[in-house]
């Protein structure tokens, strides 16, 4: 699939966004926008290989390096979190990139896809993984008249007593949302799936939130933990919200 590295300028510097978009059928429809939040091991091949799977079935998708204010970094999932050094390095980029950071970068990034021709941003999709499942839901109760759909795959962090929990702005979601929770996840225990689902039909939201049987990090497949068939699933289901909330044609 074509891929554009785009520039959006920000309060802090420059982010670079990678927007895949599809191959030119000569159907002469505009492609909605998927944005898409990287797992913690930032933008790396897998990560622009999933986009392309977005890509394929008519979507323009903005793969963001929301660790930008450290460079274009990217790290290995497989050592990051057994190597004390890199973990720590990990832990200090993560922490120039906080949610309400990437929100202010995303507001950043609509303009700049509001500016093009060649895209439809009017209404957008937003899928992570990892970190980047926070920040997809995050940004749905932050730019709530932007997002019709939001998927956090294996999202940490995702509803916590912090005051910044994303759960906490429920009330402003107008997306469809779907969970796709990892097996025995401690950065999303059964607790903070009761804040979560407690907070969700309060407001009434539109969600789906799925148990699946694979560890954290399933739907990347340079992840350790990486599961075939629990991948193949997490496509099933967010395509399929993807199609009916923020169609192609």
């Amino acid at each position: 699939m074509p891929v554009t590295e785009i520039d959006v300028r920000t309060a802090d510097g420059v982010m670079d966004v990678y927007l895949h978009t599809p191959d030119d059928d000569g159907g002469g429809t505009t492609p909605p926008v998927v944005i898409f939040y990287p797992d913690a091991g930032g933008v790396r091949p897998v990560m622009h290989d999933m986009a392309d799977q977005f890509a394929a079935r008519g979507y323009a998708v903005a793969v963001v390096n929301y660790f930008y204010r450290s460079g274009k970094i990217s790290f290995d999932v497989g050592k990051v979190w057994s190597d004390p050094d890199l973990r720590a390095e990990l832990m200090a980029v993560m922490g120039k990139a906080a949610p309400a950071l990437v929100v202010q970068d995303t507001a950043a990034l609509l303009e700049v896809l509001d500016a093009r021709s060649d895209v439809r941003a009017d209404k957008v999709a937003t899928v992570g993984y990892c970190r980047g499942g926070l920040l997809a839901f995050t940004v749905a109760g932050a730019i709530p008249d932007r997002v019709a759909a939001a998927a956090s795959i294996h999202g940490g962090g995702i509803a916590t007593e912090e005051p910044t929990s994303p759960h906490l702005r429920a009330d402003d979601i107008s997306a469809a949302l779907y969970f796709g929770v990892a097996a025995n996840d401690q950065s999303c225990t059964p607790e903070q799936q009761e804040l979560l689902t407690t907070a969700l039909d309060k407001a009434g939201a539109r969600y789906e939130l799925e148990h699946y049987t694979a560890a954290h990090g399933f739907a990347v497949a340079d992840n350790p933990s990486h599961d075939a068939a629990a991948e193949q699933r997490h496509w099933e289901k967010v395509t399929a919200l993807f199609a009916r909330e923020l169609p192609t044609g």
